[in-house]
């Protein structure tokens, strides 16, 4: 017999009140046959509870849709700055410090330096990159070295660019051995890239050795990268500058109407 607390109220088994509507529904199921469903659904729910579930379900469609992310940046900024003002900052950030006061380049130094030490945001530590390039002092060239040694790809990727960005024999270097020792095709493409310039003979030479790759974009990249660290133009054919590097007499080719425009842009 269930007593009954008021009108829209009734007190169900366990001593708890609870609504008519909820009680008719348990009641019907059980009636039904179906309160086994109901007890595997119990236990599902239940199971999601106790593992934790991060994200819910559908992550995938949440994340891609704007509502769900605001939504989620709303609720961090109730524990403090989240990861996309962080972002922001640092993109931010890039495009000032090289005007700021030394005192405050030294202060930021000290900041990327712990990122890229204890950040577990691969985003955040190529932001680091970046603004590292923006910087000529050893300490962002030390920066730009551990960045060559992370674990992320695009961030090995971004320090390459920075080292393109920064003058010096030692980021020429850096980026040779880059191109000698990385792996990842990628990675080593960027450090091509970044090599075009730096216009001296460690450019070139290691440069020289990427002629010969068995990866055709690779020698391609090594081409381009040639024709602005040397300022010649020996066509597209890598055993053409291969013979123009070794000393033996080569042409140049006239630059087309097409590669002009290109120039350009």
């Amino acid at each position: 017999m269930v007593s009954c607390l008021s009108k829209s109220h009734l007190v169900s088994k366990s001593g708890f009140p609870e609504s008519r509507m909820i009680f008719r529904v348990k009641q019907a199921l059980f009636d039904s046959g179906t309160h086994k469903l109901f007890g595997a659904l119990l236990v599902v729910s239940s199971a999601l509870l106790i593992t934790g579930c991060h994200d819910g379900p559908m992550y995938a469609l949440k994340v891609a849709n704007p509502y769900y992310s605001l939504h989620e940046w709303k609720k961090d900024d109730l524990y403090g700055e989240t990861d996309h003002d962080r972002r922001n900052e640092l993109v931010a950030l890039s495009s000032t410090i090289s005007s700021m006061p030394e005192e405050r380049q030294s202060y930021w130094t000290n900041q990327f330096k712990e990122i890229l030490e204890n950040d577990e945001s691969a985003e955040m530590r190529r932001l680091v990159m970046v603004s590292a390039g923006q910087l000529q002092s050893d300490e962002a060239l030390d920066l730009i070295k551990t960045g060559l040694s992370d674990s992320s790809t695009k961030v090995r990727m971004e320090a390459c660019r920075s080292l393109g960005e920064t003058r010096g024999e030692v980021a020429t270097r850096l980026l040779a051995l880059t191109i000698g020792t990385e792996t990842n095709q990628d990675v080593k493409n960027a450090a091509m890239v970044a090599l075009s310039s730096h216009s001296n003979q460690i450019a070139i030479d290691s440069l020289r050795i990427a002629l010969s790759d068995r990866n055709p974009a690779t020698r391609d990249i090594a081409v381009q990268s040639l024709k602005e660290v040397t300022g010649k133009s020996y066509g597209d054919d890598p055993q053409v500058w291969i013979a123009a590097l070794d000393g033996q007499p080569t042409e140049e080719q006239s630059v087309s109407i097409a590669d002009r425009m290109m120039d350009l842009f």
